[in-house]
């Protein structure tokens, strides 16, 4: 009858001691911040930064790295001033007019022809109507880079698509296609 007693007490013992313990799920977390990450709330009033904001506004007259100004503004006056005043920033040795006509024919082609007589072929589905032939207009790289950058009357900007060197390739090949008509 003791063994019974003491293999009952046994029993009893070892499950009181394992009974609290769960491995998926351990008693004891050390650096428990490392397991569960405190969130933080963007532009919350309790932050972990000294001025109380996380996400930060840029300063004043700061300008993105990489980025060039450009100085002429998205109106008729700009527009004439570019026309009159804007010289390419490229020597003849950064020309490329290769790589401008792949540009013109990505991003151009579409509306203006391949050959720059507004015969492209949304024009010729009629999706765009009174695009004109670059034989047509008084056009210089300045008036030219303008519209590449701002856009005109229907044709967006393309700013966005292309950077500045790349504007000025385009830019140069159009030159080319009008003197070619």
């Amino acid at each position: 009858m003791k063994v019974l007693y003491k293999s009952a007490l046994l029993v009893a013992m070892a499950s009181a001691l394992t009974g609290c313990f769960n491995k998926s799920e351990p008693n004891y977390q050390y650096f428990p911040n490392m397991y569960e990450a405190v969130p933080y709330e963007t532009y919350s009033e309790v932050s972990a930064f000294p001025n109380g904001k996380e996400g930060q506004i840029p300063a004043a007259g700061s300008i993105p790295r990489g980025f060039e100004p450009y100085e002429y503004e998205n109106t008729t006056e700009g527009y004439n001033l570019a026309k009159a005043n804007l010289k390419s920033p490229l020597d003849a040795s950064e020309v490329n007019l290769a790589e401008g006509e792949q540009l013109f024919t990505i991003y151009c082609a579409i509306c203006h022809g391949d050959k720059g007589d507004g015969k492209g072929n949304l024009v010729k589905r009629e999706k765009f109507l009174g695009v004109p032939s670059y034989k047509d207009r008084e056009i210089t790289e300045g008036s030219i880079y303008h519209v590449i950058t701002y856009g005109l009357n229907s044709m967006g900007s393309h700013a966005n698509q292309l950077n500045q060197k790349e504007r000025w390739q385009v830019t140069h090949y159009v030159l080319k296609l009008k003197s070619e008509l």
